[in-house]
């Protein structure tokens, strides 16, 4: 009796990875991802039972929200008892973003989910978006002693698989678009796939998979800079029903000490909003401890964001706003991670302090 093929599901949204150029005015268009399989007659070779299922028109990324999400969601749901492993195609701009909502959005995952795309569309001659493919493909089908080799939601982009939640995009233009700097990469790729096992989340007991489907989009995010006025931070503090804030700061987590932002801030504490420290760094996690004005955010009862990335700590906000989580609920929950979306030990080195 010959062994089950191992099947993956691809579920194209839209992006860059399935356009061609318009031959009139030169412009990118999305066309029937039928003709994404046309381009990669490779896919064949692969030896997997792959299907697909496309957003209907597809979505420019920047024009994803939560809504797509929840989509994505439910098409993995539905499937998931029928597939090995699922590759979502998707555009650059907002990957991040939805990576990390999936991350959190798919509880108890046993199985791989690997988001990848391109820069070039598929059917031009320096695309990289062949390799992306089906290397990603080749990813969500890996398994080890009959288990999924990495059984989380994963970015694959240009010889480097990342997890999700842990990774931005760093470049409009080149092909390593997207990066992990504040945790290695689970795989590197070149002649072979190089998976690092110590650092992926691997499912000890599998459950079944539980998917939510409720994210509050009452949340913003703040960015500090030099000049920024009240009139500004009074704007933003106070949207009506705003719920939590992602602050980006200076460094380990600095920001100005003027009396009048850290009265706003106290406010806005006071009120019941939730403020997550992160660093507007690239790498790097926010410690409050470190220098004075970090130490008077946290008075200010300013909770750290840690190594999050902003957009994980964005998402992550939505998320559990959107399970009617009280603010102290919510705040308990951002101080742990779910699913590796920040590094533990910068959790015990912060209590140690």
């Amino acid at each position: 009796m010959s062994e089950k093929k191992i099947s993956v599901l691809i579920i194209y949204t839209g992006g860059t990875i399935g356009m061609i150029q318009d031959p009139e005015t030169g412009a990118l268009m999305p066309f029937n991802f039928d003709h994404l399989l046309d381009n990669v007659p490779e896919l064949k070779r692969l030896g997997f039972l792959i299907s697909s299922i496309q957003f209907e028109p597809p979505i420019d990324s920047s024009e994803i929200d939560p809504a797509s999400w929840i989509r994505l969601v439910k098409i993995i749901a539905d499937n998931y008892d029928t597939y090995d492993g699922f590759v979502v195609l998707h555009g650059t701009d907002t990957m991040a973003y939805t990576a990390s909502a999936l991350s959190f959005m798919l509880e108890n995952l046993a199985k791989p989910v690997i988001l990848t795309g391109s820069q070039l569309p598929i059917g031009m001659l320096r695309t990289d978006g062949k390799e992306n493919l089906i290397t990603a493909i080749e990813i969500a089908a890996a398994k080890e002693n009959g288990f999924p080799v990495v059984p989380e939601v994963c970015i694959f982009f240009q010889n480097h698989l990342m997890r999700g939640n842990r990774t931005s995009k760093i470049s409009a233009e080149n092909f390593n678009a997207f990066r992990s700097l504040n945790y290695p990469a689970l795989a590197r790729v070149g002649m072979h796939i190089r998976y690092d096992n110590n650092l992926i989340n691997k499912v000890r007991v599998p459950k079944p998979l539980k998917p939510h489907y409720l994210m509050d989009t009452n949340v913003v995010i703040l960015k500090i800079f030099p000049g920024i006025t009240p009139q500004t931070v009074d704007s933003i503090l106070n949207i009506p029903h705003l719920k939590g804030v992602v602050l980006e700061t200076y460094g380990t987590g600095n920001a100005p000490s003027k009396p009048w932002f850290l009265d706003m801030l106290r406010a806005a504490v006071a009120r019941g909003i939730v403020i997550v420290n992160v660093t507007q760094c690239s790498s790097g996690s926010v410690q409050m401890s470190l220098y004075g004005p970090g130490n008077k955010l946290a008075q200010a009862g300013i909770i750290s964001g840690y190594d999050s990335t902003t957009e994980a700590a964005i998402t992550k906000l939505m998320f559990l706003f959107g399970h009617g989580l009280s603010s102290e609920e919510v705040k308990d929950r951002m101080r742990l991670p779910l699913t590796g979306e920040y590094s533990t030990q910068h959790l015990e080195d912060q209590i140690e302090a």
